[in-house]
């Protein structure tokens, strides 16, 4: 016994049940799915954080690209090794002809194509200018050139492979016998020969269609002709000019003139002892695999399983004219065969824009041999067939798209959720191919849809429905929504086809072992037998590595051979024929799926993209269907890039790029800038009763859908839609707040409402929410007096003017303190400057005033009212009566009245409104001047005793500049305390001024001005009231609250006159109180007499009291104004004043000395 077993007293049965093993196999399960369960739920959590769907990085950037196709570093002659020499020559020679096929195919379609289609795009919108044609030639020579050496090329390869054909399916006598060829059938070689013709016929097709290059090849032509006329002149070898014209000629003949097909299958290729022509045995080989490809393919042309069968019909077109033309041998079944085609699809897509008719061809290539078995009635059947066959295609176009949509929906939610749902590993590879062959199948029925009915509208020159366009457009999106999704699941793809492809190679292999087997079984010797052994032989070893394009189409060429002999029945080899194909589709799957999906065809037809773009406007829910679209325009970048005929091809690139983003801007951006902007104010503004806005009964978008749209890549540009309307709203919302700044809440509003509404993150204008200007400068109104006294209204409390009228929401002030910024602008000489200028207005003013009073008919009415003051003052205890003020008012508009119905007492009223304006701007530039000079002088602690600087400086000896400075500093300090202390003096001026000629004897007729002032102030006040009243009003024109000019130049005019005392005595306004309290008084008595009358009453003491209010107002505006012409005072007391004062100055002066 153990020390183990001894310690622990346990001794374990030597005999095993078992029972331990399953235990522990138990527990391995449990915890394996339990690190399953746990990595689901990790996964989950994952997947809700993440902001992508599934594992696959932006479709839109791409970054970096997953390439699952295999590829292997090594050559043709180390996949075929057997131990059978001559097989593995006669496999060699026919793998690298076909490799070859393809690089030229592959070559064509990605360089030759793109170049010759876009040859003469980029064109300016003004068009070429004289020489831009012979530039852009010039630039496409090298092109030219390179095109004529791979056309050659393509002709050699065709006969190469002729030659390689007919040497090896040749049974006549003395021919030699490379292998057993009975029964051997090389279809692929065939198959790629075809699609090498298909290429010539393409450059045919787009040559024929290119007239920009025609026409400019022919200006190039002439322009050379030029040249060799007078080489000297343009600095030309004619040594070197007369090759280059035959090389012309060369390229002409080769390639421009429609005949890179005919050519080919014309050249002889009958020589060096190798007549092709007279081989029977080979004629009637090439006619089988003619037979053989399109039985092949015609039954999958216009079927739901087509991928690129109709562009392999082509080639099997171009197959027949070549073994016509080597041959002269017209099969009639075959050609019927080919030619009934139409009815399934009238014209064939080969390139972007490029259409073909396989009738038009096989009449041209075959004339006049066909005649026989071709009478016009079949020839004109095939265009009323492309007739009904474009109207079928557009009526049923939007069934058909509905169709699509349902069934690649369902295809993409299998993608999304149906992978790996399968009960074994194998049903689930399986699945996964069927799913990823049925994607691909859907994008090219559906690519070939779109280019056929488009193709053939651009070809017949008839245009398309807007519905049909749309529908259209709906089938490109679900065109690149396929290759979306592919890419979205790229990661599960990317795992599945290594297994995908390793299960069909397992299933080829036991079908060539099951295949080998027999032929092994089979003890007779032959050489036939060691053909085919040695070909099973090579398809497994093909089959077993990497499934390169290389290694398939190797097996392809073995199974020609390895096929005999009963190895495969029937079944077998459709089913090994089959695998093959998922095998080849599976290992290219991106590049297969990238051409099915290639939508650069769109670059041809897109004058339908504002009319998709304007429907998207229209449709906001679907607005995440752009990117597609946008994903289809980006593929036309690639071929654009291709194109030779420019000095770079970015410029081609640049205007397509303007030209979509044009298009973009005009029918989506700017109407949903302008979309967000007008439901904002209406928003902003719903208690203005902008309108109805019921959603029930006017429609209304919502176009939040836009704005929360990724942004779309436009080539290698973004447009953030979002991005833009905010940068829209900034800037409009700024601009116009810079215009009214009062309406800065509102915008601040309609940026606070953008972001609760839109999520709009909009930033702050940051402009004051004021005005921030220093009014009208001095000079201005200096210069334009007469405008600003009618303009503007003078408040004498206040003290500022306010703007009578503005077509602006605000009405412009000034004050006291524009005033003296100007003044510290301009300087104080700028006072006296502006007095001199009110002095001048004044003159002309009170002409027209003393023209006013001269009139026969207010010097009469004042001189008879003046007549019946005196004789009635008595009974009216000194006062003038209110009713003749009135009748003079009322009585002096019989006189006349003005266009805008003022009376002349209205204008006389403005005149002096105008001269009192006149004087408050005086009074306000004297305040404006003192503001300034305190503000400058205030540092200086006492204006009546200023130290003077210069002399404390020559006291202390400093330096003459010192004593300069201070000098000027002195004059600065006395133009300030001067200025300081004269600011009161520019009334008194303005009075002395005017008042001696005013007082002569020829002015006699100003002397009763103080009568015509009742009248005068009953008009002022009615015309105050009803200016009051109109700013209640919803009509403002004309209103105002002040307007104290008028006070201000009664009482200038009254002190002129001296006739302060006279106007006193007349007791106006004690009349007026007077007269409004009888009135009152009479309205209380009507009312106590009679209830009725109460509320007629209180609207008549109302509107008494209002008159009586505005004319104490006046009364007391007078009185403030006449403080300032010190109005306590007569004439001859100031006279008497002055004169005391002078003795009063002379005796002091006597007493000093």
């Amino acid at each position: 016994m153990s020390e183990y077993e001894a310690y622990s007293g346990w001794e374990f049965d030597k005999f095993d049940d078992g029972s331990l093993k399953i235990v522990g196999e138990v527990q391995l399960r449990k915890y394996g799915k339990f690190l399953e369960d746990y990595a689901a739920q990790l996964k989950g959590i994952e997947d809700a954080l993440d902001d992508s769907i599934g594992d696959a990085w932006d479709f839109t950037l791409d970054p970096i690209k997953l390439q699952y196709c295999p590829y292997e570093q090594t050559s043709l002659l180390e996949l075929i090794k057997t131990d059978n020499k001559v097989f593995n020559k006669v496999i060699t020679v026919f793998a690298s002809l076909c490799c070859e096929m393809g690089v030229l195919k592959h070559e064509a379609e990605t360089k030759y194509y793109h170049s010759l289609m876009f040859y003469g795009e980029g064109e300016p919108k003004t068009g070429l200018q004289e020489g831009d044609a012979q530039v852009m030639m010039g630039h496409f020579m090298s092109f030219m050139q390179e095109l004529s050496c791979f056309v050659a090329r393509c002709h050699e390869v065709v006969k190469n492979v002729i030659h390689q054909l007919s040497s090896l399916f040749n049974n006549a006598k003395g021919a030699p016998r490379v292998i057993d060829i009975s029964h051997v059938h090389f279809t692929s070689v065939f198959e790629h020969l075809g699609q090498l013709l298909s290429v010539l016929i393409t450059m045919d097709e787009i040559v024929s269609n290119q007239h920009t290059l025609k026409e400019h090849w022919t200006l190039y032509k002439r322009m050379l002709k030029s040249v060799h006329h007078n080489p000297a002149r343009f600095n030309v070898d004619p040594a070197k000019l007369r090759p280059f014209e035959k090389l012309l000629m060369k390229l002409q003949g080769q390639l421009l003139d429609g005949m890179i097909m005919q050519t080919c299958v014309e050249q002889l290729f009958d020589e060096h002892q190798m007549y092709v022509t007279k081989n029977a045995y080979f004629a009637e080989e090439f006619a089988y695999n003619i037979r053989v490809l399109f039985a092949q393919i015609e039954p999958k042309i216009g079927d739901p399983s087509e991928m690129d069968h109709r562009l392999q019909y082509v080639g099997i077109c171009g197959l027949y004219v070549l073994h016509f033309q080597i041959f002269r041998v017209i099969d009639k079944k075959v050609f019927k065969q080919l030619w009934d085609v139409y009815k399934k699809i009238p014209t064939i897509t080969l390139t972007g824009n490029i259409m073909w008719s396989p009738n038009q061809f096989l009449l041209r290539s075959l004339s006049p041999h066909i005649s026989k078995i071709l009478d016009k009635r079949s020839q004109g059947n095939v265009a009323n067939f492309t007739q009904t066959y474009l109207q079928n295609k557009v009526q049923t176009v939007i069934r058909e798209v509905q169709q699509y949509y349902v069934q690649v929906c369902s295809w993409m939610i299998r993608m999304e959720s149906g992978i790996g749902a399968a009960n074994s590993v194998v049903d689930d590879l399986t699945s996964k191919c069927s799913l990823f062959i049925q994607g691909l199948l859907w994008a090219h029925n559906i690519s070939h849809l779109v280019k056929t009915v488009m193709n053939i509208h651009a070809y017949a020159n008839k245009p398309l429905t807007k519905t049909a366009v749309l529908a259209l457009c709906r089938l490109i999106e679900l065109l690149k929504s396929i290759e979306a999704t592919f890419h979205r699941r790229t990661m599960v793809i990317a795992e599945s086809i290594t297994h995908i492809v390793q299960h069909l190679q397992f299933m080829a292999m036991s079908a060539v072992n099951t295949a080998k087997k027999r032929i092994i079984s089979d003890k007779k010797y032959s050489d036939k037998r060691l053909d085919v052994l040695s070909a099973l032989v090579l398809v497994e070893n093909a089959i077993s590595g990497p499934p390169t394009k290389e290694r398939i189409l190797i097996a392809k060429l073995a199974m020609a051979i390895g096929s005999q002999m009963k190895a495969f029945r029937e079944d077998e080899l459709a089913n090994f024929r089959n695998i093959l194909m998922k095998m080849e589709v599976m290992s290219d799957l991106r590049g297969k799926l990238k051409k099915a999906c290639d939508c650069s065809f769109v670059y041809w037809h897109r004058v339908i993209f504002p009319t998709y773009v304007a429907d998207r406007y229209e449709h906001a829910v679907d607005a995440h269907r752009l990117h597609y679209m946008f994903a289809a325009l980006a593929d036309c970048v690639t071929p654009m890039r291709n194109s030779r005929h420019l000095e770079s091809n970015e410029d081609l690139l640049i205007a397509f790029y303007h030209e979509i983003e044009d298009n973009f801007d005009e029918h989506l951006l700017s109407p949903l800038c302008r979309s967000v902007e007008t439901n904002l104010r209406l928003s902003i503004h719903q208690h203005l009763q902008v309108g109805e806005m019921n959603p029930f009964k006017s429609s209304m978008k919502d176009q939040t859908h836009f704005l929360k749209m990724k942004p779309i890549r436009i080539f290698h540009r973004y447009i953030n839609v979002k991005e833009h309307v905010t940068h829209y709203l900034d800037k409009t919302f700024y601009k116009l707040t810079t215009v009214a700044l009062h309406d800065w809440k509102t915008y601040a509003e309609m940026r606070n409402l953008a972001a609760q509404k839109y999520g709009l993150e909009m930033t702050e204008g940051h402009l004051p929410t004021q005005t921030l200007e220093q009014g009208l400068d001095v000079l201005e109104i200096m210069r334009n007096i007469h405008i600003f006294v009618s303009k503007y209204l003078y408040n004498v409390n206040n003290q500022i003017f306010v703007e009578r009228s503005s077509a602006n929401k605000h009405l412009n002030t000034i004050n006291i303190r524009h005033i003296a910024n100007s003044i510290r602008t301009h300087g104080t000489g700028i006072m006296n400057t502006t007095v001199n200028f009110t002095y001048q207005f004044l003159r002309k003013k009170f002409f027209i005033f003393s023209q006013f009073m001269y009139d026969e008919h207010i010097k009469s009415r004042l001189i008879k009212d003046s007549r019946y003051f005196k004789e009635v003052k008595d009974e009216n205890n000194q006062m003038y009566p209110f009713d003749r003020a009135d009748r003079f008012n009322k009585g002096i508009r019989k006189l006349g009245l003005t266009p805008e119905g003022d009376s002349y007492l209205d204008q006389f009223r403005n005149l002096i409104s105008q001269i009192g304006n006149a004087m408050g701007y005086i009074r306000m530039i004297r305040s404006g001047g003192l503001r300034c000079c305190s503000n400058a002088i205030r540092f200086v602690p006492d204006v009546d005793d200023i130290i003077n600087f210069q002399e404390l400086c020559v006291e202390e000896n400093l330096s003459e500049e010192t004593q300069n400075a201070a000098s000027n500093l002195d004059n600065v300090l006395g133009n300030l305390a001067k200025n300081f202390a004269e600011g009161t003096e520019y009334f008194k001026m303005l009075v002395e001024v005017f008042s001696p000629e005013f007082r002569t004897s020829k002015n006699m007729h100003l002397r009763n001005f103080y009568m015509i002032l009742p009248p005068l102030s009953l008009n002022f006040v009615e015309y105050s009231i009803g200016c009051k009243e109109k700013l209640n009003k919803k009509n403002k024109v004309g209103a105002a609250f002040t307007d104290d000019g008028f006070a201000m130049g009664v009482a200038y005019i009254l002190k002129l006159l001296d006739q302060y005392q006279e106007f006193d005595s007349l007791h106006w306004f004690r009349s007026v109180r007077k007269k409004y309290k009888e009135e009152k008084d009479s309205v209380r008595r009507a009312q106590a007499e009679d209830e009725k009358l109460v509320q007629t009453g209180s609207l008549t003491i109302k509107r008494l009291e209002t008159y009586q209010r505005e004319f104490d107002l006046l009364y007391y505006s007078l009185s403030s104004a006449r403080i300032f012409f010190r109005a306590d005072k007569t004439a001859a007391e100031e006279q008497e004043e002055k004169k005391e004062k002078a003795g009063t100055s002379k005796a002091k002066a006597v007493k000093s000395k």
